[in-house]
């Protein structure tokens, strides 16, 4: 036996085997154009921060949410000369609360460990870098550049 409750402003239906048989019939509410959270970014019109933006990633509702919000409103409301220079204590506080949590705010170097697939530092295959250069990005890594008679380019070369 299917039946439908409403808490607060969700409609929640349960229905049987025999419902989802047939196909719905349920109409679809427009999205009200009203909504000041809808489709807005992270600053609102009025200049609010828009916590609930997917642009933040679900940070203003983890572990460290609080922390992330005032992080995040001391920089954003900063009048300082050098933006966001009295907020160092409310970053610091978030950066503490997040070394808690290692397996949701992973660091840098943990996220580039596990992606590279080889913890063990050895030269991947088919990689003739040593091990502390095989992970640097090819568009961060000095290009030399050799002419076609095998010299180097002279200083004068160069400053062309």
């Amino acid at each position: 036996m299917s039946y439908c409750r409403q808490e607060g402003k969700d409609r929640i239906i349960f229905v049987t085997k025999e419902d989802h048989e047939t196909p719905s019939n349920a109409e679809l509410i427009a999205e009200d154009p009203d909504d000041p959270y809808e489709e807005q970014g992270l600053i609102l019109p009025n200049g609010d921060i828009n916590w609930n933006c997917p642009c933040l990633g679900g940070m203003a509702s983890g572990p460290c949410g609080s922390q992330f919000k005032e992080a995040f409103s001391c920089f954003h409301y900063s009048k300082e000369e050098v933006k966001g220079s009295e907020c160092i204590d409310n970053f610091r506080n978030m950066q503490e609360c997040m070394q808690r949590y290692p397996e949701l705010y992973p660091q840098e170097e943990d996220k580039a460990e596990s992606n590279s697939g080889s913890a063990s530092g050895a030269p991947t295959e088919g990689s003739a870098l040593p091990p502390e250069t095989d992970s640097i990005p090819a568009s961060s890594a000095p290009e030399l550049a050799v002419s076609s008679d095998s010299t180097l380019p002279t200083d004068d070369q160069t400053a062309s």
